[in-house]
């Protein structure tokens, strides 16, 4: 645990990044002064790393802690919200393909140059900005180069190098690092209170996502479908067999979203009541109601949208978990006498290591890489299923998905 990240506190969810909490907090600190910002606050940051290190945690951390009358005491409402996108002064663009187009910036400036609705700041957060078209870099620079007072700019990306220098020039940059196996199952002990054989299991299963890592720690459901995914590739026998597994594990991954989409969906459906049915109040009328009622539909939209892209996630992480397991399979052939991920499935590990060669492995992962970008190009999340199961039978065939 971080010295700087407190128990019960946003921060204490960044695993193994000391310095990017120093330098977020002191943001904070001098974000809530009294009169204007201090030097260790600006108005639009880069935050980088490498898949699983935590940039979309950090960036929802930092603008739940901006949005918190505490600095991010991880206990009141702003914060419970802030993180899960349902704060009414924080907004995290996800995208839903491979660009970012001028079409889904040009609403984000507007908001940008709207006041905070109930606190002291508006939060933009874009992920995956290393997909904005050149179109849409340029617009967004403007608003770089002129900031409106109160709003906050936090863009996500793998790479300084990901995003225009023009963009990267104009924002602070803080870099995140994947986060030790050790410090996580550190994490998973003290803050999940579970032993230390299952924290070790999921911090290493995880690859370094903290995310993943309290899930498989906490959810024995989270760890079942994991084993799906897992044994996926062993009931593979011919054509058929690839599109039906692919179903199977496509109907597992919708009700892993659609579980976490309807909760979500609840909390800001009941959040947008409370800010306007006061006490006593059982029918909204003029002004009133048609603000609601265009607040209600904007809700539906973006819920439509996290619904989706909430899919597209799980069968990315079925993805990855499948890349460590044929990881796996090469360091077994290659002898490279480094720890398995996946350590439990050692015996099915060999035996799939003396069924096949280095290259199909190597060919395997590559073709499972291939398809996690294909995903997040507008293509059906269950016809990349089916590519990835045909691929993994058989690793000289290349499928395109449309």
């Amino acid at each position: 645990m971080s010295s700087h990240s407190l128990p019960g506190s946003v921060w204490s969810g960044l695993i193994g990044q000391d310095d990017v909490i120093v330098t977020l907090q002191a943001a904070v600190r001098h974000a809530h002064g009294p009169g204007e910002a201090g030097p260790a606050m600006t108005h639009a940051w880069l935050v980088t790393g490498p898949p699983g290190s935590g940039r979309s945690s950090a960036a929802t951390t930092f603008a739940a802690a901006l949005v918190c009358d505490e600095g991010g005491c991880g206990s009141c409402q702003a914060c419970r919200t802030a993180a899960q996108g349902g704060h009414a002064d924080v907004h995290v663009e996800i995208p839903e393909g491979s660009e970012i187009l001028l079409d889904h910036v040009k609403p984000l400036v507007q908001m940008a140059a709207q006041a905070p609705m109930t606190a002291t700041w508006r939060v933009i957060v874009i992920e995956d900005a290393d997909r904005l078209n050149d179109r849409a870099a340029n617009y967004l620079l403007k608003a770089l180069e002129e900031p409106t007072p109160h709003t906050v700019w936090i863009l996500c990306a793998p790479s300084v190098d990901d995003v225009l220098p023009t963009i990267a020039s104009r924002t602070r940059h803080v870099g995140l690092r994947t986060p030790p196996t050790a410090s996580i199952a550190a994490m998973l002990v003290d803050d999940c209170g579970v032993d230390e054989t299952l924290a070790a299991f999921a911090a290493r299963a995880s690859q370094g996502h903290v995310g993943r890592a309290r899930a498989l720690a906490t959810d024995e459901m989270t760890r079942e479908r994991r084993q799906q995914y897992l044994r996926s590739p062993m009931n593979l026998r011919d054509l058929p067999s690839c599109v039906a597994v692919a179903g199977e594990v496509f109907e597992a991954v919708s009700a892993v979203a659609d579980s976490r989409a309807d909760r979500l969906d609840e909390e800001e459906v009941h959040l947008l009541k409370s800010r306007y049915y006061a006490e006593g109040v059982t029918r909204l009328t003029g002004a009133l109601k048609r603000s609601h009622d265009a607040e209600a539909k904007e809700l539906a939209k973006e819920q439509k949208r996290r619904r989706k892209r909430l899919v597209i996630d799980e069968v990315d992480r079925a993805i990855v978990d499948l890349i460590g397991l044929f990881r796996d399979v090469l360091t077994v052939q290659m002898q490279a006498g480094v720890e398995l991920i996946n350590g439990e499935m050692r015996a099915q590990i060999e035996q799939m290591a003396a069924g096949s060669t280095r290259e199909d492995s190597v060919r395997r992962m590559d073709a499972l890489e291939h398809e996690r970008v294909v995903l997040f190009s507008e293509s059906s999340p269950r016809a990349v299923l089916e590519a990835v199961m045909v691929q993994i039978k058989d690793p000289n065939v290349r499928v395109g998905v449309a």
